[in-house]
């Protein structure tokens, strides 16, 4: 008995040995083909959207944040999360310039987790030699800022106030035209589109209210699924991407822009209808977070065919929700819109769960959002997504019947790391409490590129900001030629 006894014991240490040393060691950055090169740490505030702009010989990141209450270092004073502006132009050394409060509240209930930034050289009606900001202020409202000086910006003026829910907006910074998520308190859901003409940003021209039938004032029925953002090609391309949802019933619509703008724009069933060339609901357990066209693209398996040997792709990225995998698996679909009235699944492409046990590392796994800056450095070539738990994810989509990974970056925790709260299930259902509940994890939430090649990667789960570059094999694929120095 005795001896069994032992060989039991050293068995379930070897095991216990044996995970060890095939787990992860989370307290350290994991990566392939990327590399760290800079960081901030945004305060301790958790982060949405970063988006860069160059303004005369410097860059600067302009980062939205969801709702928290933190300290700014710089004035000694709390403040509710709101913008961060940082000045990214030596990326080994991002300096944070300003933050500007946000609304109060928590998570989505709070914050200004949106914004966009357009320079007033290539806005029509804007002063050249300005730069704007456009964000969100929390749920109830969209602001217009004068960012020229990033270390001063000014509040120039409130677009739109009374809101019940904001997010993902889309502006054109050639034409001025925005499409502002709002949740315009007469309409029956809390995300839909509000169109201004920007082109003065100073005098905001309100254009029209638009959503998917039903969700129109004094619709009957059931109501369909929120948006979640727009994507515009602007005069040229003549469509805008819809977006609705995130991790369930989501929808896809395709818009003529032209006749979006410029139609009948009472928001009847049929007027609603008029500018829609197509609509592709996604199957149940699947949202639209992010949907970005890549047009004109070359098929390379079918470059000897006399037909569909190129054409036009939509990438739709869907967003993870729940933690610990309790929901149907997050991903991103390659859809071929060649026919716009036909829009079709060609591939899709996620991260596994093994090897890594990603499920159980704790905080959300699966896709959120992929990089929206069209930069030549990647066009067509490399995509980039985020992917909570999993860090970034680089795709080589030259082929997007087969896209392939190419590289990635999870960062490591640190003193700011937190545990998100875990939220409620479909339609309130109480999901199960496991360890991974409360485990801090990473929680890669958007990521974004610019024209140099630096990709920007901020966390959900207060880690901060890091800057990243490609290495290796994956590096050579991009178009450094049409990189700005």
């Amino acid at each position: 008995m005795l001896a069994m006894q032992r060989v039991f014991l050293i068995a379930l240490i070897f095991t216990t040995l044996s995970g060890i040393a095939g787990a992860a060691d989370i307290s350290k950055a994991e990566s392939k083909n990327m590399k760290l090169v800079g960081y901030n740490d945004l305060q301790g505030r958790t982060a949405y959207q970063p988006t860069i702009q160059k303004q005369g010989d410097r860059w600067i990141a302009y980062v939205g944040h969801h709702g928290d209450y933190r300290l700014n270092s710089q004035s000694g004073q709390m403040e509710n999360n709101g913008t961060s502006i940082i000045d990214v132009t030596d990326p080994k050394t991002p300096k944070l310039l300003k933050h500007i409060p946000g609304e109060e509240g928590k998570a989505e209930q709070g914050g200004a987790q949106m914004v966009r930034i357009c320079s007033g050289a290539t806005l029509s009606k804007a002063d050249k030699n300005k730069f704007y900001m456009l964000r969100v202020f929390g749920n109830q409202a969209h602001e217009m800022w004068d960012v020229t000086q990033p270390e001063n910006p000014t509040l120039i003026t409130t677009i739109v106030k009374g809101l019940k829910g904001t997010h993902k907006s889309f502006w054109e910074c050639d034409t001025g035209i925005a499409y502002l998520v709002s949740g315009n308190p007469q309409w029956r859901t809390n995300r839909m589109t509000q169109i201004y003409d920007l082109s003065n940003p100073a005098k905001p021209v309100f254009i029209r209210d638009f959503g998917l039938v039903g969700q129109q004032p004094g619709a009957g029925g059931a109501v369909p699924i929120s948006l979640h953002g727009p994507i515009s090609t602007g005069p040229k391309g003549n469509r805008v991407y819809f977006g609705y949802g995130t991790n369930t019933d989501g929808i896809l619509q395709i818009v003529d822009r032209d006749k979006l703008l410029n139609g009948p724009k009472e928001p009847t069933p049929e007027n609603l209808l008029y500018p829609q060339v197509s609509r592709l609901e996604l199957p149940p357990m699947h949202g639209a977070h992010t949907t970005l066209p890549l047009l004109n693209m070359d098929f390379p398996a079918f470059k000897n065919n006399l037909l569909g040997n190129k054409g036009d792709i939509l990438v739709v990225t869907n967003e993870a929700i729940q933690k610990e995998c309790l929901e149907g698996r997050q991903m991103v679909w390659f859809l071929d819109i060649t026919t716009e009235s036909k829009p079709f699944g060609i591939s899709n492409w996620a991260v596994p769960d093994m090897p890594g046990n990603w499920c159980k590392r704790g905080g959300r796994h699966g896709s959120h959002s992929s990089n929206e800056n069209m930069t030549e450095v990647y066009a067509k070539k490399i995509m980039f997504f985020a992917y909570f738990n999993a860090g970034v994810r680089a795709l080589d989509i030259r082929d997007p019947f087969a896209p392939k990974e190419i590289a990635y970056y999870v960062p490591a925790m640190n003193e700011n790391t937190i545990v998100l709260e875990t939220p409620a299930g479909s339609a309130g259902a109480k999901l199960p409490h496991t360890k991974a509940a409360s485990t801090k994890a990473i929680q890669t939430n958007n990521v974004e590129v610019d024209e140099r090649g630096y990709i920007y990667i901020v966390d959900r789960a207060n880690t901060g900001m890091h800057i990243l570059e490609l290495t290796g094999d994956a590096r050579k694929i991009a178009n450094w030629n049409a990189a700005i120095k």
